[in-house]
């Protein structure tokens, strides 16, 4: 497909007077665009679910989690997998852009769906017995057919022609954003909604994560620092020896055995 024939490259008629608007006409027009974009998502959720199964079953095999992209869509996978760490408290190698191995899942991005780098790299990834899953921004593209799950976001024409920065950057981090945050929490990195496993770095974290075990413990602050503490500031521990009535070494036992898992650990005996 040629790149002039791509939704992603036509002109939007909502927005062929740009360059004369008010600045609030402009980021109006920018607004009305952007909220097509989850309607745009909606159309398809269930290839996104099947992406987020896959990808949950890599990481539970060892595997990682490969972005692949150029250009808006490269940079949007680095800001997703850099946002991984400090959210669930993962290893930076989980969720990276490297090459591929036979455990990984590698989802590559690219908001025309043509970028010859990032074909080559789902097709090279797939030979090496990775899950390859494709994001983008026009149907029916040479991405999709070289991955065994496509998610292919309709939408339409950008305010600024051609530039792929606006929605389809937006639907590709939001696309991006359910994928890590699906995986995760099904490996057992969150806890209810709240972010669990995130490490206790800095006096911001400090306050979230005491404020994280008062609320699922449903202890006063004193208690869940002091708590906090007995567990060497790992909230998970905290939670598992407070929601369980066990002790530290219990509990590590406990979490061990799930994986990490809070909700397992506090099943088992």
């Amino acid at each position: 497909m040629q790149l002039k024939d791509l939704k992603t490259e036509l002109r939007n008629p909502a927005s062929e007077h740009l360059d004369t608007m008010t600045s609030l006409e402009l980021v109006t027009a920018m607004n009305q665009a952007d909220a097509e974009v989850p309607r745009a998502i909606q159309q398809v959720l269930p290839q996104i679910a099947l992406a987020v199964d896959a990808i949950a079953r890599r990481f539970a095999e060892g595997g990682r989690l490969i972005y692949v992209g150029t250009g808006t869509s490269g940079r949007i996978g680095a800001l997703d997998s850099s946002e991984c760490p400090p959210t669930f408290g993962t290893d930076p190698n989980m969720v990276q852009c490297l090459i591929a191995g036979n455990q990984d899942a590698v989802v590559g991005l690219a908001a025309s769906g043509r970028t010859p780098y990032t074909i080559g790299a789902l097709e090279y990834a797939r030979e090496q017995g990775a899950i390859t899953i494709a994001i983008a921004c026009n149907t029916g593209s040479a991405l999709a057919k070289a991955a065994e799950t496509s998610i292919e976001v309709d939408v339409g024409p950008e305010i600024l022609t051609g530039s792929t920065r606006l929605k389809a950057g937006t639907a590709q981090k939001l696309v991006c954003n359910m994928l890590t945050t699906g995986a995760m929490s099904q490996l057992g990195y969150v806890y209810s909604n709240l972010m669990v496993n995130l490490h206790l770095k800095n006096e911001k974290l400090l306050e979230r994560g005491i404020s994280i075990v008062q609320t699922l413990a449903q202890v006063d602050r004193a208690v869940a620092l002091e708590t906090l503490k007995a567990a060497d500031m790992r909230v998970p521990l905290a939670l598992v020896i407070l929601k369980a009535g066990v002790n530290a070494t219990e509990a590590s036992r406990r979490l061990h055995k799930a994986k990490g898992n809070v909700r397992k650990a506090l099943l088992l005996e």
